[in-house]
């Protein structure tokens, strides 16, 4: 089993901001999406079977634009992933599909996955892998999952940088212009980097991420396992743009805590003095499965080369939203699909996946 290394591992012990690199905005072109198979039962407890069909369907509307890179835990896996991408008439492009045999506990590449950055300047990408512990140890084991970028970075012979504390990729968003968002529900929750403070942790984010400022918002969505993860509330579009879900039932519990985090986005001033640009998504009918609420968001869509995947739920707010986000996105097609077995993972397309940018 391949270790991770306890320091930075870079030109004389240097982050990445010091040697030029910058993690890229969702929207800026990709090279690639990388994806870790479905495979843990207990992560969709009596409804894995179900969750295939829109996942292939998902890979079926990125590979359209670019490439898709598989973490597969055996050759089994892969010709089960195999089996389904090209079964019930999805027709995946199998030559845009790339298997690795990096085996993993679970599905949810947006946090376990690679960090990508990239330096324009020398054409050159790295990858940084942060530690993660399944959301402060809910769901163990997780060993395998925290050594995936680690394991990507040796197979491409690129750098890797290891800043030895927790962060998941679903808890930031970024303008790809020196700006980062988060929430303090969780970057600043206990179960991760107990021992840091929101000063040490924003020097963290900016010299790992090369940014140069960091924003916060308070509050997640409820039935969010993650402790309140950015890419359910809010989401940038471009440089100065951001989509924000909101709730319009007073009576929901959502209602508030969403009310809270648009007051606090409408204070915010990007590093060149101007106010964000704030564009509001409703948010969707709750989505309930054995009494449990689950953490059905419109925000957590995937931007893709050519796409934008957006997860629906079966409600009459699914075309609202959609129509939506297509205006913000008018280079690209938005594309609704059904998150309604999905989301009993706690978790959508932005969850499942993490871009691998060019560069």
């Amino acid at each position: 089993m391949t270790n991770k290394s306890n320091s930075p591992l870079g030109d004389g012990g240097l982050t990445p901001k010091q040697l030029g690199f910058h993690f890229p905005a969702e929207f800026a072109p990709h090279e690639a999406t990388w994806l870790s198979w479905p495979h843990k039962e207990a992560s969709w407890p009596g409804k894995i079977q179900t969750i295939y069909k829109p996942y292939a369907q998902f890979i079926k509307a990125v590979a359209a634009g670019e490439k898709v890179r598989i973490n597969v835990n055996d050759e089994e896996m892969r010709s089960f992933a195999e089996h389904v991408l090209l079964k019930e008439k999805e027709n995946v492009d199998m030559q845009q599909v790339e298997f690795f045999f990096h085996p993993t506990n679970d599905a949810w590449c947006r946090d376990h996955g690679p960090a990508f950055v990239i330096n324009p300047n020398k054409k050159e990408k790295a990858i940084v892998d942060w530690d993660y512990n399944a959301w402060g140890n809910k769901y163990p084991p997780y060993d395998l999952d925290d050594i995936i970028p680690t394991l990507i970075g040796k197979h491409f012979n690129v750098k890797v940088f290891h800043p030895g504390i927790v962060m998941e990729g679903g808890s930031v968003e970024f303008n790809g212009n020196g700006t980062l968002l988060t929430s303090a529900a969780c970057l600043l929750n206990p179960n991760r980097n107990p021992h840091l403070n929101q000063q040490q942790i924003e020097f963290c984010l900016s010299e790992y991420y090369g940014v140069e400022q960091i924003l916060w918002v308070d509050e997640g969505i409820v039935g969010d396992d993650t402790d309140g993860h950015i890419d359910d509330t809010v989401r940038f579009i471009n440089e100065d743009t951001v989509l924000t879900v909101v709730e319009e039932n007073k009576a929901d519990e959502n209602y508030d805590l969403l009310q809270h985090n648009l007051k606090q986005l409408k204070t915010m001033r990007l590093l060149n003095g101007k106010q964000l640009n704030i564009v509001e998504l409703p948010m969707p009918d709750e989505v309930i499965y054995e009494g449990q609420r689950l953490p059905a968001s419109y925000a957590n869509f995937y931007i893709a080369n050519d796409v934008v995947v957006v997860p629906i739920f079966n409600c009459k707010k699914d075309d609202t939203a959609l129509g939506i986000i297509q205006e913000c996105f008018p280079s690209r097609k938005v594309t609704g699909i059904n998150s309604v077995d999905i989301i009993w993972g706690l978790g959508s397309f932005h969850c499942l996946s993490q871009q691998e940018p060019k560069v």
